[in-house]
């Protein structure tokens, strides 16, 4: 796997010691740059691929936040600095993390793993399915994600219940869970799947899809009403 290069920006040496130090230990960094004024960080940045900036504030002439403003698409960028007051105005510009001088290896570890989580999330995912196979009478019919409001178990089969029909199928509420996505259903019950999108109400243990009404087992409330809370 291809390592994110970082560049490291601060006008103390003691700074570049303690970072680059840091940096080797990381697995997924490599260091392709110190810099040691914002001048050298531009004429870098200008010819070369930088994924993650290691920036001080406080340098001479140009600080790090004014450096920050300069760019038109500024790498992801861990600020460093000896001083807290510019905490909140470093977020305005998309700054994952900000770390108090003297670093400890901990604190900069989980810096590095808050910009991973953000790097990861970028990375494009499968493609969902758009509908799923079932077999109904001898034959293979498709039916269409979006149509479903939920899942019911009904002994040896699974009915899959739509606003214009209701399929019925030799499978289990499992089986059919590991077809569907997860972003899209939610298990509620033993016997239902919901559709969490045609949840229109949730309360006493019972969840309402087109004036129907579901229970939800104990063990599937909280996340429930998590997934019910994130929509």
């Amino acid at each position: 796997m291809e390592k994110n290069r970082c560049i490291v920006v601060d006008d103390e040496p003691a700074a570049h010691y303690v970072l680059v130090n840091y940096i080797e230990r990381s697995a997924d960094l490599e260091l392709a740059a110190q810099c040691y004024n914002a001048f050298e960080a531009l004429e870098y940045l200008r010819n070369n691929r930088v994924d993650l900036i290691f920036l001080d504030i406080d340098m001479p002439e140009i600080t790090g936040m004014e450096f920050l403003k300069m760019l038109d698409n500024p790498p992801k960028t861990i600020l460093t600095t000896a001083y807290s007051e510019y905490a909140l105005e470093s977020y305005d510009y998309g700054v994952v993390d900000y770390l108090l001088k003297p670093i400890s290896f901990p604190r900069f570890f989980k810096a590095v793993q808050r910009f991973l989580s953000y790097t990861n999330s970028l990375v494009p995912q499968e493609e969902e399915p758009k509908a799923i196979s079932i077999r109904m009478d001898g034959r293979l019919i498709e039916v269409k994600l979006a149509q479903i409001d939920f899942i019911q178990s009904f002994g040896n089969y699974v009915k899959i219940v739509t606003p214009a029909q209701t399929y019925l199928t030799a499978s289990t509420t499992q089986q059919i869970l590991k077809q569907v996505p997860a972003s899209k259903f939610v298990r509620i019950h033993k016997s239902y799947i919901a559709s969490i999108n045609k949840v229109s109400k949730y309360e006493h243990g019972m969840v309402q899809i087109n004036d129907i009404n579901l229970p939800v087992g104990i063990t599937f409330r909280r996340e429930l009403q998590e997934r019910l809370g994130n929509r």
